[in-house]
């Protein structure tokens, strides 16, 4: 009735309920689970009770929902319009926190207000995407053009570089996943390949020996000139490929150096845990280690809700943030977690459904932006309870704990969907 009441006044087609219908059954099964994990059987507490972080939740999604509605009462136009202003915004409050923010966590990325603390690096992810699709979808600018590759890399990794200096490597992370909207705006693809192959080869160096590397690298390298007969015809493909493989190799003996000199002591610990979480099990491995654990024992179906175990007697560290997945995997099992797993994917094709039928650039721009950087939290996110990636910090989109995660993705959801009532306003 709500948001029929906002579309009359808006004179906009409906919202589009299946997003809506996901974006609420997220963040009720997020509360849901965000009590699960400091639920204390002796106890009982309730899950409105102010004092525990599943009744501070509930405030948050109350709030969030407040904030939505505001969303929709905004004009359309106001986004695209102001995109650049809201960008410049961030950046000065990200400077701000440089110089006067709190530290939590080893991370200065923190503005206490009163009682509550904020993290703007939350909110700059909202805003770059707004600046993004407002420079992308200009008439002048063409992915083939290194004016402006140059010039939407400046956009998304000047926030990035600030917030690395808060010490939030994995907030920084995040801004990669705009390469992917680059590519669905006609970037060569071969930027993407390059950027996925160093990422492998970076991985695999620390697996492997160099030299095996280094020798498996130049003999892909001579079999694909051998075969290749475009290329051999072409002597100058031939130096390419010789190149990449000499590059290979030194991005391969460079790891080494840039773990143990560039990383800091915590990041080197992370990644050693990514490899092999066993050496130090209960050291730099505790936190994977008992992740996977709490998973696993959750077997097909779950120990059933406010049954976990692992959750009661605070093995996992962060269960009601980072490791939130633990609690769903330990409590409803394999079927839980492909439900949860369900839920996002179907959302992120939705995003990428309603991104396609967009009449203006901007607002199809802005849907790749929303369902590339709430991909890369959920497959980082579940990807580290797994050990599949190192422990970095990534939220679980409306399912950790978290007032700023919750509110700058509920943000950056509902300007979409604003945009997307307000599609028919548009002329094609």
């Amino acid at each position: 009735m709500i948001l029929q009441n906002l579309n009359q006044r808006n004179g906009t087609s409906e919202v589009d309920l299946p997003s809506a219908v996901l974006y609420l059954l997220l963040i009720m099964l997020g509360w849901l689970n965000i009590f699960a994990a400091v639920y204390d059987p002796e106890l009982h507490p309730s899950i409105f009770d102010l004092g525990l972080n599943c009744g501070k939740q509930m405030l948050w999604i109350g709030t969030a929902i407040v904030l939505l509605l505001v969303i929709m009462l905004i004009d359309h136009r106001f986004f695209e319009t102001f995109a650049f202003i809201i960008y410049g915004a961030l950046c000065v409050v990200l400077i701000g926190v440089l110089i006067g923010g709190k530290v939590v966590a080893g991370s200065k990325s923190w503005i206490e207000i009163g009682s509550f603390a904020i993290q703007p690096s939350e909110f700059a992810k909202m805003a770059t995407a707004l600046a993004v699709s407002a420079f992308l979808s200009q008439q002048y600018v063409k992915m083939d053009n290194m004016k402006s590759i140059m010039t939407v890399c400046a956009i998304m990794f000047f926030p990035a570089l600030l917030i690395l200096a808060q010490n939030d490597t994995g907030s920084t992370l995040v801004f990669s996943c705009f390469f992917l909207v680059l590519y669905r705006e006609g970037m060569n693809p071969t930027v993407l390949v390059i950027g996925v192959a160093s990422a492998f080869l970076f991985i695999m160096a620390l697996i492997f020996d160099k030299i095996y590397l280094s020798i498996s690298y130049t003999v892909i390298s001579i079999i694909f000139i051998l075969y290749n007969r475009n290329v051999r015809r072409k002597i100058s493909s031939v130096f390419i490929v010789l190149g990449i493989a000499l590059i290979s190799s030194g991005i391969t003996y460079s790891v080494d150096f840039f773990v143990n000199n560039v990383l800091q002591k915590h990041q080197q610990n992370r990644i050693k845990a990514l490899i092999n979480p066993d050496a130090d099990p209960l050291g730099f491995g505790w936190n994977v280690t008992q992740s996977k654990i709490a998973i696993g024992s959750g077997g097909f179906i779950g120990k059933g809700f406010l049954e976990g175990t692992q959750t009661k007697f605070d093995f996992v560290p962060e269960q009601h943030t980072d490791f939130i997945f633990c609690t769903i995997g330990e409590e409803w099992g394999w079927l839980g977690t492909l439900f949860l797993i369900g839920l996002f994917l179907s959302l992120f094709l939705r995003i990428i459904y309603l991104a396609e039928r967009q009449r203006s650039n901007f607002a199809r721009i802005y849907g790749y932006c929303v369902a590339s950087i709430m991909f890369f939290h959920f497959t980082v996110n579940i990807g580290m309870t797994i050990g599949l990636f190192p422990v970095i910090g990534i939220p679980l989109p409306f399912f950790s704990y978290g007032g700023s995660s919750l509110w700058s993705f509920t943000i950056l959801l509902w300007i979409f969907l604003n945009l997307d009532a307000n599609r028919k306003q548009v002329l094609g």
